[in-house]
């Protein structure tokens, strides 16, 4: 029964008069509480599109890839994770209630191997829309990481990005192709498939350090201030985990005929 009450999970078993606390307490020795994942809805050419992504890039060697996306990080972090254990007689902690999670940042990154690109901080109002995204590549990625790469890394580098409208846009392709990623050098992405880019695992292992604790930040410098932070935590082999996961990724969706392989 998941997601179920520890009422209904009782009452299945035809046990009653048991008080909530003493439920709660035998079924934390069993099974923990979970809130059900959100993802896009798949229809049969989703999966169809994700089996040919998957049976195309098989054979791929994903050191060379660069995952890119962007997230948003609020003052307060994601609703549901300021919960935890405190201790018998204490009292928890006081959180400040705001609007739309105090409002936050939009910040993008990529990985590769081992190697963590970025992250790069969205201009404060700047809303992305093709021109606007293709100039912020190229006042980040381009000038201040990829400029710097050899001319043979540049040569085998494959770019990833997902179908966002600023991304996927006849002029953004048009751009980066103008720089030299085109063709078989712009990873072509499947719809509605965020558990097959690695990079979300690591929006969460980031999103985890910001927000522990319950910690809440009080202005948007701070929550950027938490983001870098954060980042410089995570590791090179913690990064090489999550490229290195492509090619069991890539089965996972071929052995589910286009279905949800989780993260």
């Amino acid at each position: 029964m998941p997601l179920a009450t520890s009422l209904a999970i009782f009452q299945s078993c035809n046990i009653t008069g048991v008080p909530k606390s003493t439920r709660c307490a035998i079924l934390r020795d069993m099974a923990k509480v979970r809130k059900a994942e959100r993802r896009p809805p798949l229809n049969k050419t989703h999966k169809l599109k994700r089996q040919d992504w998957a049976k195309k890039y098989l054979k791929t060697g994903f050191s060379k890839v660069l995952w890119t996306d962007e997230m948003r990080v609020s003052l307060d972090g994601p609703d549901g994770w300021a919960r935890g254990w405190i201790g018998k007689g204490q009292r928890a902690p006081v959180r400040l209630r705001r609007q739309q999670g105090g409002g936050g940042v939009l910040v993008w990154a990529g990985i590769i191997r081992d190697e963590l690109v970025g992250p790069f901080r969205v201009e404060d109002g700047v809303k992305l829309n093709s021109q606007s995204y293709c100039q912020f590549l190229e006042d980040t990625f381009f000038k201040q990481w990829y400029r710097k790469k050899s001319a043979s890394f540049k040569k085998n580098m494959i770019f990833m990005q997902d179908n966002a409208p600023s991304h996927a846009s006849t002029y953004s392709t048009a751009w980066l192709a103008r720089k030299g990623i085109k063709e078989e050098k712009l990873m072509t992405w499947p719809p509605c498939s965020p558990d097959l880019n690695p990079i979300e695992n690591l929006w969460s292992i980031i999103k985890c350090e910001i927000y522990k604790e319950g910690k809440q930040c009080t202005s948007l410098n701070s929550v950027w201030e938490a983001v870098v932070a954060a980042a410089r935590n995570v590791d090179g082999e913690q990064i090489k985990t999550l490229t290195e996961s492509m090619d069991g990724r890539l089965l996972s969706v071929l052995a589910k005929k286009g279905g949800y392989i989780g993260r």
